[in-house]
């Protein structure tokens, strides 16, 4: 399974805690403080094989490949979510959505990051100064546009860690998962 990692080089714990767990994961670094520089280019490299994309900002559960793998086989053509802090979490667990949030970790069956890539330039909310790092956003109106149900996989495989975004450092550090266990030292 293809993993691509978008990185900024102030996080090199992040990324060598990612290095040791995630050997064969590639990573796209941040060389324009741009985040979608950074995310366009990681769609890029994944082209249109499948693909778990992740941002380095992350814990990974224990077993993170076997888990992932095993979720990705029951769905292969789905797009999943591996990360989420959402209510209905702990009340309803894994489930279909369409309202996608948070970049995280999510996997984007063959051809889903292509086209992911060739709706940036037709994506009118890029020209809205209110979010313009949301690459989240874009993924969300890509989905909705495509008419594409995502998979919510619960518990979450990964969570987010409590750090100042690079991005937003006014953004708040509480995003954290409500479902995810035992975390990958």
């Amino acid at each position: 399974m293809r993993i691509i990692i978008k990185a900024v080089p102030e996080r090199q714990e992040f990324i060598d805690y990612l290095k040791r767990n995630l050997p064969t994961a590639e990573f796209c670094m941040d060389e324009k403080k741009c985040a979608f520089d950074t995310f366009n280019r990681s769609l890029a490299m994944a082209g249109d094989e499948p693909c778990i994309h992740m941002e380095e900002d992350i814990i990974l559960t224990r077993n993170f490949i076997p888990k992932a793998s095993r979720v990705i086989a029951e769905r292969p053509l789905s797009f999943i979510q591996f990360f989420s802090m959402r209510k209905a979490d702990l009340t309803v667990g894994s489930r279909w959505d369409n309202d996608f949030l948070m970049n995280q970790c999510w996997y984007a069956p063959a051809g889903y990051s292509k086209a992911i890539l060739d709706y940036y330039p037709i994506w009118a909310a890029r020209y809205l100064s209110e979010n313009p790092n949301g690459t989240d956003l874009m993924v969300k109106h890509f989905l909705k546009s495509a008419k594409v149900k995502y998979w919510i996989h619960c518990p979450s495989l990964v969570d987010h860690r409590i750090a100042k975004s690079v991005i937003n450092p006014t953004r708040s550090s509480k995003r954290q998962s409500l479902t995810f266990t035992d975390p990958q030292e």
